[in-house]
């Protein structure tokens, strides 16, 4: 291509930016908050599936007990169109993490802890 129909298209040259460092705290603390979030939704996963193998042995309908289970896969699908917009897009990768793991962490856990005082 020639050198002046590339800058009649994008403009001049410009190098890129140094890449952002990753600041360990906020590491260690994204990491945290997705651990936690990831332990809660297995819980809940884990005692769903004790409750619908009650329901069937009790010969129930397990339609009550499946449909808490169907927010699981919406809270994922909003974090994600979350995590695709533009402005979360543009920030550095640890404190972007951090963010959508502040978003998911509270609500899971607290479930995982509201379950865990009803089965005793």
């Amino acid at each position: 291509m020639n050198p002046s129909t590339h800058a009649a298209l994008y403009g001049p040259w410009q190098p890129a930016r140094p890449p952002r460092r990753e600041r360990p705290v906020v590491v260690v603390l994204a990491a945290l908050l997705w651990v936690v979030t990831a332990l809660s939704v297995s819980l809940i996963g884990g005692l769903a599936c004790i409750v619908l193998l009650w329901t069937a042995g009790a010969g129930e309908p397990a339609a009550g007990a499946v449909v808490p289970l169907l927010l699981i896969p919406a809270g994922a699908a909003g974090i994600t169109a979350l995590a695709r917009t533009s402005r979360l897009r543009s920030m550095a990768a640890s404190t972007r993490m951090l963010l959508l793991g502040a978003v998911a962490c509270p609500v899971p856990t607290a479930f995982a802890v509201w379950f865990w005082t009803l089965a005793g």
